[in-house]
């Protein structure tokens, strides 16, 4: 989508391992070494190195000296954790994007909310992450919150990963009319309707993991 530029290798390598670990391909608590990566990505040692890195700061990716790099576990009561700590920021960088959004990044928001109806409309699963990976970049850049976006990284990843799990199956629907929603707000520039929209937002997902979490 808005990826069409050509983009520096870390940030390709960050990417393709953040989707590998959102979609289970590297399974949670498996053990991968740096160079079985390199060799996966096709891509030279620093790039992957520094994808590493950053995702080990997000707490997807364990470092240990010697004994390889642990992908972090997936434990059902923790979706609720990711979400109890991302909902207050959500509301502040909705609102925040509806007061500062821009023809730019307003047709960033529409495509992105045009990708995740058709990826509804077929089932497709990764095509919906991929929706709302592109959702959140979006959110970050039109809020013009840097401190915001940089919170709420990390954890929209994380709640990627548990939604994939354990809501993937039920959850396409819902999660595409209730994100869609939350675009309207935004670029109409209405700040007090894009808050409430995050709000529901984040209680459906919430909801979701509560579900989960009892299971």
């Amino acid at each position: 989508m808005q990826h069409d530029r050509v983009e520096p290798a870390a940030t390709r390598a960050y990417r393709e391992l953040e989707r590998l670990i959102v979609t289970l391909e590297l399974a949670p608590g498996a053990i991968a070494t740096e160079s079985t990566l390199i060799e996966r990505l096709e891509l030279g040692r620093t790039p992957v190195r520094e994808a590493i890195q950053r995702l080990a700061w997000e707490g997807l990716i364990e470092i240990r000296p010697r004994a390889g790099l642990a992908i972090a576990p997936l434990h059902a009561g923790d979706w609720l954790r990711v979400i109890d700590a991302r909902a207050g920021v959500e509301v502040v960088l909705a609102r925040s994007a509806a007061r500062f959004v821009t023809l730019e990044t307003a047709k960033l928001f529409e495509e992105a909310a045009l990708a995740m109806q058709k990826a509804t409309s077929s089932a497709d699963v990764l095509g919906f992450l991929e929706a709302d990976k592109a959702l959140d970049e979006a959110l970050a850049l039109a809020a013009d919150n840097p401190f915001a976006a940089r919170l709420a990284a990390p954890l929209q990843t994380h709640s990627r990963r548990f939604w994939y799990r354990f809501h993937r199956e039920t959850g396409l629907a819902i999660s595409a009319r209730h994100h869609v929603a939350l675009i309207e707000a935004i670029v109409r520039h209405d700040e007090d309707a894009a808050a409430e929209r995050a709000g529901q937002l984040m209680a459906m997902l919430r909801a979701n993991a509560e579900t989960a979490a009892t299971r």
